[in-house]
C-alpha cells in the first residue's frame, strides 16, 4: 500500500495576506459598532437633556410665577380702605395722608414687599409704605410709568421696571381705585425679585428671563443683564425711553443670536467663548437652549444646557460598545470555564442551603424564646398598668378628699363668723320687744342700731364671695384699694396656695382711696393675679407682691411677680394676643382690664422688674376729698 502524499503547505505570503484582512474586518466592525453606540447615546442624551430642561423650566417658571404673583392681588384690596379713599377725595380730610401712610406701612410690613403706594389722577404719589425712609416715593411724579397709565385706564397693569428713586428692579402690579364708577387714583405694589436671583443655582445651568420686549432683565450671568435677544423695534425703544422701564440704562446685544420662537427641540448654539459664563460655572462652548413663556407676566425663561458633558458621555458609551464587541470574542474562550464555574456554584449552593437550614433552625429557636420573653413582658406591663391605675385612683381620692377638706374649712370659718352676730341679734331683738312693751323706745332704738351694725358685719363676711359674681353697672365711688385687694386674694387664696406662691401684701387699709367701682376693680385684680400665677408656673421662686400708695396724679397699685417676664414686641394689650398654649386663653383679659381701668379715668401699664419677672401698674384717680 502506497503512502498518501502530504498536503501542500500554505504559502507564507497567503497567510500573511489573510491575517491583516481579518484584523481590518474586526476593527471595522468594532469601529462601526462604536460609532453606532455613540450616535445612539447622543440621541438618548439629547432627549434626556430636553426632558430634564423642560422639567427644570416648568419648576422654575412655577417658582417665578409664585414670587411675582404672590402679592399681585394686594393692589385690588387697597381701594377697600376708607382712609385711602378719603385721601383721594376732594376736599381731602386733614390727617388722611398720615392715616393712609400708616395703613400702607402696616400692610407692607405684613406681606414683605418692596413698597406699596397710591397715586392720584395726575400720577403723583400721595401715600407710600416707605414714607418714613429718606428715599420715600411720596411726592414722586410717576405719570410716565406704563403701570400707572394702565391702572388709570381702569385695567390691571403688570410691568417690570427699574425704580427711579433707588435704582432697584422690581415687578410692578397696579390696580385702579374707584370711587363709585369714577377712577380717582391708582394703587401699585413693587414686588422684589431678589428671591429669583437666589434661586438660579437650583437650575444647575445658566439661565435668563427676558421681558416682553426681549430684553434680559434677570440672569444667572451678570453680563447678560439688560441685553436684547434680538433687535428692538422703534416702538419698543420709544416706549422704554418714555416710561423709563430700564431707568435710561443702555441696552446692548446678546452675545449670540437666539431664535425668537424656540421649538420643543430647542436651539443648539455655538458660543465660541462669547457668552461670558464664569469658567467654574460651565466649560463648554456648545449649548442647547430651551425656553418657556410665562403667561402671567409675558416674560420668557431660557435655560442654556451644556452639551459637552452629554457628548463626552456619548463618546464613552461608544468606546464602551467597541470594547464590548471586542470582548465578545473573549467570551468564546470563557464558555468552557463557565461550565466548571457552574458546577462549583451548584456545589456552593448546596452548602449554602444546608447552612441556611441550620440558620433557620436557630432563628426558630430564638424566635420561640423571644415570644416567651415577650409574653412575660406583656404580663408584667399589664400588672404595672393595673398598679398605676390603682395608684391614680388613690391619688384622685386623696385630691378629692383634700378638696372636700378645704370646702369644709371654708364653710366652718364662715359659720363661725356668722354664729356670734346671729346670736347677738337674737338676744337684742328679744330685748327690743321687752323694752317696747315697757315703752323704753330709746333703748329699742339703740338695740336696733346694734342689730344693723351686726348685719353689716355679716354682709362684709360674705361680700368677697358674692360681689365678684354679681353683674352690675359700674358706679364710681370712694374705694379703699386695700379692701379690693383683700377681696381678690380671698377669692384666689386656694389657687395661689396650690401653686406654692408666696403673697406679700403691702396694701394698708385707708392709705390709698381711689375713685372707681370696687366690683370692677376686683375683676381687674383677679385677672392680673391669675396671670401672674400662670407666669410663675415654671419659676423656681414664686413670689407675688402687691403694694398701693397715693401719687401726685392719683393712686398707684403695683402687682409684681417673679415669673418669665413680658414678651417682646409690645403687643401685650392687643386683643387676642396671648403667650399661653392653644386652648388655655383667648388673649382678651389684659385688653378688657385696661378698658375697665380707662373707664375709671386711669391706665394700666406693664414693665419688666429689675430683679426679674413682670410688674403691672394700675393708675387710678384719687377719691375727691370730703368738704368740711
Amino acid at each position: 500500500m502506497s503512502a498518501q502524499p502530504p498536503e501542500p503547505p500554505v504559502p507564507p505570503s497567503r497567510a500573511l495576506s489573510t491575517r491583516p484582512l481579518s484584523v481590518l474586518a474586526l476593527l471595522l466592525v468594532i469601529g462601526l459598532i462604536g460609532f453606532g453606540g455613540y450616535r445612539a447615546s447622543e440621541y438618548q442624551g439629547m432627549q434626556t437633556l430636553r426632558t430634564d430642561a423642560g422639567h427644570r423650566l416648568d419648576l422654575f417658571g412655577a417658582a417665578v410665577d409664585g414670587i411675582v404673583n404672590r402679592y399681585a392681588h394686594i393692589p385690588a384690596t387697597i381701594q377697600l380702605n376708607e382712609e385711602v379713599l378719603a385721601l383721594l377725595r376732594k376736599p381731602r380730610p386733614s390727617g388722611s395722608v398720615a392715616a393712609a401712610n400708616r395703613f400702607l406701612e402696616r400692610l407692607n410690613g405684613h406681606i414683605g414687599s418692596l413698597a406699596i403706594f397710591v397715586m392720584d389722577e395726575r400720577g403723583i404719589v400721595l401715600a407710600s409704605s416707605n414714607w418714613k425712609q429718606p428715599d420715600s416715593f411720596v411726592g414722586e411724579d410717576l405719570s410716565f410709568r406704563s403701570y400707572y397709565l394702565t391702572g388709570l385706564s381702569g385695567q390691571v397693569g403688570r410691568h417690570f421696571a427699574i425704580g427711579i428713586t433707588q435704582g432697584e428692579p422690581g415687578y410692578y402690579v397696579s390696580h385702579p381705585i374707584r370711587d363709585g364708577e369714577r377712577v380717582v387714583g391708582v394703587a401699585a405694589i413693587k414686588i422684589g425679585l431678589a428671591g429669583i436671583d437666589q434661586a438660579w443655582d437650583l437650575l444647575g445651568a445658566p439661565a435668563l428671563i427676558a421681558d416682553e420686549n426681549g430684553v434680559v432683565i434677570l440672569s444667572s450671568v451678570p453680563d447678560w443683564r439688560y441685553t436684547a435677544l434680538g433687535p428692538l423695534s422703534s416702538d419698543s425703544r420709544v416706549e422704554a425711553a418714555v416710561s423709563r422701564l430700564y431707568n435710561n440704562r443702555p441696552i446692548g446685544n446678546f452675545p449670540v443670536a437666539i431664535d425668537a420662537a424656540l421649538g420643543p427641540a430647542g436651539q443648539e448654539i455655538h458660543s465660541g467663548g462669547r457668552l461670558g459664563i464664569a469658567p467654574g460655572r460651565a466649560l463648554g462652548s456648545t449649548y442647547l437652549v430651551h425656553g418657556r413663556q410665562l403667561s402671567s407676566t409675558g416674560w420668557r425663561l431660557l435655560i442654556f444646557s451644556d452639551l459637552q458633558p452629554m457628548r463626552a458621555q456619548a463618546a464613552g458609551h461608544g468606546a464602551l460598545a467597541a470594547v464590548a464587541t471586542g470582548c465578545v470574542l473573549l467570551l468564546l474562550l470563557v464558555v468552557a470555564q463557565r461550565r466548571r464555574i457552574l458546577r462549583q456554584k451548584l456545589e456552593a449552593k448546596a452548602l449554602l442551603e444546608q447552612a441556611n437550614a441550620q440558620l433557620e433552625s436557630k432563628v426558630a429557636r430564638r424566635t420561640r424564646a423571644l415570644t416567651d420573653t415577650n409574653a412575660r413582658l406583656r404580663k408584667e406591663v399589664a400588672e404595672r398598668q393595673q398598679a398605676e391605675q390603682t395608684l391614680r385612683a388613690a391619688q384622685d381620692e386623696l385630691v378629692q378628699a383634700a378638696k372636700l377638706a378645704v370646702l369644709g374649712q371654708l364653710a366652718a370659718g364662715i359659720t363661725h363668723e356668722l354664729a356670734q352676730p346671729l346670736g347677738a341679734m337674737r338676744t337684742l331683738s328679744g330685748n327690743a320687744v321687752e323694752f317696747m312693751k315697757r315703752g323704753n323706745l330709746a333703748t329699742v332704738e339703740q338695740n336696733l342700731g346694734i342689730i344693723a351694725r351686726l348685719a353689716d358685719q355679716m354682709g362684709r363676711i360674705i361680700t368677697p364671695l358674692k360681689t365678684f359674681a354679681r353683674k352690675s353697672p359700674a358706679i364710681p365711688a370712694a374705694t379703699d384699694v386695700a379692701h379690693a385687694v383683700g377681696a381678690a386674694l380671698f377669692l384666689l387664696d386656694q389657687r395661689l396656695a396650690r401653686a406654692g406662691i408666696t403673697v406679700i401684701n403691702h396694701c394698708e387699709p385707708g392709705r390709698a382711696v381711689a375713685w372707681c367701682d370696687q366690683n370692677r376693680l376686683e375683676q381687674v385684680l383677679i385677672n392680673l393675679i391669675r396671670n401672674a400665677g400662670d407666669a410663675m408656673a415654671d419659676s423656681p421662686r414664686k413670689t407675688l407682691t402687691l403694694a398701693a400708695a397715693p401719687a401726685d396724679d392719683g393712686v398707684v397699685l403695683r402687682i409684681s411677680d417673679t415669673g418669665c417676664g413680658l414678651p417682646e414686641g409690645g403687643a401685650l394689650f392687643e386683643p387676642f394676643f396671648t403667650t399661653k398654649p392653644p386652648g388655655e386663653g383667648l388673649g382678651l383679659g389684659l385688653a378688657i382690664s385696661r378698658d375697665i381701668v380707662r373707664e375709671f379715668g386711669g391706665d394700666l401699664r406693664a414693665e419688666h422688674c429689675p430683679e426679674g419677672g413682670a410688674c403691672f401698674s394700675v393708675h387710678l384717680p384719687a377719691a375727691p376729698k370730703e368738704q368740711p
